[in-house]
């Protein structure tokens, strides 16, 4: 007759998780190529420009060794959602098309009864 409540696993935290890989093939090789040489001139370099270089030769590296750019993800998540959009203005110029349509077959099967109502409107409402 234990009181103990029951502790869940946690499976990952959130330096644990492992990204997917989207930088593959030659841009990765590129990144590592490119990182080794921009580390390389920063260092030789020195100064604020040089740490600035190094600076960027490292996130290259990182992108390269992981395989994974955060600017990628970011610039992907953008084409997705502006797709998105782009879909749902279809759809909504689509549905325009369809209720024109519907009101023209309307009007154009709709009898006239002779009373305008503009010009010789009902009595007594």
């Amino acid at each position: 007759m234990s009181d103990l409540k029951r502790v869940e696993r946690i499976e990952s935290t959130p330096f644990q998780t492992h990204t997917d890989q989207n930088v593959e093939g030659w841009e990765r090789i590129a990144s590592l190529a490119g990182g080794v040489v921009m580390v390389g001139k920063g260092l030789r370099r020195g100064g604020v420009f040089g740490l600035i270089q190094v600076a960027i030769g490292g996130v290259a590296l990182a992108r390269g060794i992981t395989g994974h750019s955060s600017v990628k993800s970011l610039l992907e998540k953008s084409r997705q959602d502006m797709n998105n959009v782009r879909v749902k203005i279809q759809r909504a110029g689509e549905e325009l098309n369809r209720l024109k349509a519907n009101a023209e077959a309307a009007t154009n099967t709709a009898t006239v009864t002779g009373n305008d109502s503009l010009t010789s409107p009902k009595t007594g409402v």
